[in-house]
């Protein structure tokens, strides 16, 4: 069974930080693309960062470059989204996402995604 899990979302004040973790198992994700989304109430899900099966290229949204960055054991099976400098806008479930295509045009399109974990909330207060 093919599973990704996220873990340390919490309740954080403007401009703290926080470190997501995703754990994946289930299968070898070493050979995919990974990435986190965001989705906020009332809102679509929305492309956060992206970072390809070896690490070697990274990917983020206009919104949190510079504040947030991605990584990948590949010997663990784990990704994580250190978040720095965080708004209340940052406020959302945040989700971790595997997939299998090639390339890296479809990265920032949630729907080109194969493999999804459940969220963990982040919520940051002003």
């Amino acid at each position: 069974q093919v599973q990704l899990v996220e873990s340390g979302g919490g309740l954080v004040q403007a401009g703290d930080s926080l470190k997501l973790s995703c754990a994946a198992s289930g299968r070898t994700f070493s050979s995919d693309a990974m990435g986190w989304f965001r989705q906020a109430p009332g809102k679509e899900r929305e492309f956060v960062a992206a970072i390809t099966w070896n690490g070697g290229g990274t990917y983020y949204a206009d919104s949190v470059k510079g504040r947030f960055t991605i990584s990948r054991d590949n010997t663990k099976n784990t990704v994580a989204l250190q978040m720095n400098s965080l708004k209340p806008e940052d406020t959302a479930v945040y989700y971790c996402a595997a997939g299998t295509k090639t390339g890296s045009t479809w990265y920032r399109m949630f729907r080109a995604w194969d493999y999804w974990g459940q969220g963990t909330q982040v919520t940051v207060s002003s």
